[in-house]
């Protein structure tokens, strides 16, 4: 048999599919601590979970971590991939949930010889996959504020910007207000800032 999820923030739509492609099973459960635990006692009543692959288009995160940790073979698949697969399947090109879980079953079902399976995490490599995953994350968050920051400049201040190459550094941070308590910008810059 053989498994395809559609990951989501909220709900995560669940395709088993037998060897001949028969639909076995079609479900969905929630992205919290019980729907993680109900996806994996269901799958578990299938079979033995090493014989079980799963095809999801997420390589990481802690629905990964779960059916690595139950023995599930998992297998990222790309994005572009299943995107193309679905194209050349469905004519009107609809995307939906359970019918993207069914397209990774297929996918996986059809080119398992082709792909590569994740293998199982150590406690050291997971703790260290999750502070890469949140520091990529702070750094969007910097980038966004950085470009939201040149916007406003752009916007009210046009001069302002071009003082700095990257706003996000920290001697650029010291000259806006609010970021670090300054008096004044320095009088080579004051022809860029509003007099007040």
């Amino acid at each position: 048999m053989f498994v395809g999820i559609d990951w989501a923030s909220q709900t995560h739509a669940v395709c088993v599919l037998d060897d001949a492609g028969t639909k076995h099973a079609n479900f969905q459960v929630g992205h919290t601590a019980d729907g993680l635990d109900q996806l994996i006692a269901r799958l578990g009543r299938l079979g033995d979970p090493a014989t079980l692959p799963v095809a999801i288009e997420r390589p990481d995160g802690r629905l990964v971590d779960r059916l690595l940790e139950a023995g599930h073979p998992v297998v990222a698949v790309q994005p572009n991939a299943i995107k193309a697969w679905r194209d050349a399947e469905i004519l009107s090109g609809a995307k939906n949930d359970p019918g993207d879980a069914h397209l990774l079953a297929e996918y996986l079902r059809l080119r398992r010889h082709r792909l590569r399976v994740l293998a199982p995490f150590s406690a050291e490599t997971r703790a260290l996959r999750a502070v890469v995953r949140t520091r990529g994350d702070l750094v969007d968050q910097r980038v966004a504020t950085a470009n939201q920051l040149g916007a406003c400049l752009e916007a009210f201040w046009p001069g302002a910007k071009g003082i700095f190459a990257d706003l996000a550094t920290p001697i650029a941070l010291d000259f806006w207000p609010g970021t670090r308590p300054r008096s004044r910008p320095p009088t080579w810059a004051s022809g860029a800032w509003p007099r007040s």
